[in-house]
């Protein structure tokens, strides 16, 4: 896109419906925080020099009982919810001996696409456990996809479908019915980010957060 190269990364081909498919070719890692970071790696790892993509692009379904179902939200910032060495004397979700904070901001925003910050975590959350979240909508890869970018110095952008959170899951058709508006919303914003990509300045697409090279 506009002379960048980007690499779609998401957990599932469920979420890859027939908009996307018109549009990117995606790495598929599997579902959960383990699965995308190696999947990731993994996959960058055996890329050239002259093949390794300017920006990562975590891309797929969210949960959130506060944002709109079908719409598509950026990340402005991201956590991670698992991780808690508090009892050593660490803030919570902030990773021990990592520069890093307990939430990372993401430097690069795309115009006319609504924010949010996201939680990242290996369980689902439905009902009384959003109680817990520190953040307007979650998901189980964007953290683990933003620092498997890090280890490469490719920064990281989020874009997220809300598929789910209203309501209290109750089998996996609440969570499936939504994935078709989703497919919608995500090609539409694509089709924003490749304008956007297109003219805005390298250094703007390509920077690291504050403390990712550490």
């Amino acid at each position: 896109m506009g002379g960048f190269r980007l690499l779609f990364v998401m957990a599932t081909v469920q979420e890859y419906g027939p908009e996307l498919k018109a549009r990117i070719h995606p790495l598929i890692t599997g579902v959960g925080p383990v699965e995308a970071g190696i999947g990731t790696a993994a996959w960058l790892s055996r890329l050239g020099a002259e093949d390794k993509p300017d920006l990562l692009v975590s891309i797929g379904s969210a949960g959130s009982r506060l944002l709109e179902q079908g719409e598509v939200y950026q990340a402005s910032a991201i956590s991670f919810r698992d991780m808690d060495a508090s009892p050593l004397g660490f803030e919570k979700g902030r990773t021990p001996f990592l520069n890093l904070p307990a939430e990372v901001a993401i430097p690069q925003q795309i115009s006319g696409v609504e924010a949010a910050r996201l939680s990242t975590g290996s369980n689902i959350v439905s009902g009384a456990a959003y109680d817990a979240i520190d953040a307007e909508m979650v998901d189980m890869e964007g953290f683990a996809v933003m620092r498997a970018g890090h280890l490469f110095a490719i920064p990281t952008i989020a874009l997220k479908g809300i598929s789910d959170g209203k309501a209290e899951l109750q089998h996996f058709r609440d969570w499936a019915d939504y994935l078709h508006a989703v497919d919608v919303s995500l090609a539409e914003v694509i089709d924003r980010l490749e304008d956007g990509v297109a003219h805005m300045d390298r250094d703007y697409w390509t920077q690291l957060p504050d403390g990712a090279r550490a």
